[in-house]
């Protein structure tokens, strides 16, 4: 038996990279779809307390979110509890309007379900709140829910 040698030198084929912007695509597709874009940003701070009898919202985009806390800018705006609609500060008077503009970008259909989200500090006083729910009383929104985090586990 004898052994053939070739005369042509072995050479490693090109990468193909191809196909390597397809897979790019479809990585960035997906994590498109799996992320959830913020659309406040929030200028208070909001540490929300915790609860023991929590249930999750149905529908989040039937609901308008009302912050309330201290302003992250001490230094600009102070340190007594301020009020957040969508991307500004607010005063208790300006619900309202807020409310209303909310209702008016809905179907009709839609408005009867709207929830009113309070996203309010642990250390934000009753006081505050219940002002915050008579001017949500005068404007017809009843439908109110406070946010909340999930209570740790006892351990005993």
């Amino acid at each position: 038996m004898s052994k053939f040698k070739s005369e042509e030198k072995k050479s490693v084929p090109g990468f193909n990279a191809s196909s390597m912007s397809d897979v790019i695509f479809m990585f960035l597709f997906f994590f498109m779809v799996i992320s959830n874009m913020r659309e406040n940003t929030l200028f208070v701070k909001v540490q929300v307390p915790q609860g023991s009898e929590i249930q999750k919202l149905e529908k989040k985009s039937l609901s308008s979110n009302i912050f309330v806390g201290a302003p992250i800018d001490e230094k600009k705006f102070g340190s007594a509890p301020r009020i957040q609609l969508n991307d500004q500060f607010a005063e208790i008077s300006d619900i309202r309007a807020y409310i209303e503009a909310e209702r008016a970008a809905r179907d009709e259909v839609d408005v009867p379900f709207l929830t009113t989200t309070l996203k309010c500090d642990k250390d934000v006083k009753m006081g505050d709140i219940s002002d915050i729910k008579q001017e949500l009383r005068q404007v017809g929104a009843l439908r109110i829910m406070y946010s909340a985090s999930r209570r740790a586990k006892d351990t005993y």
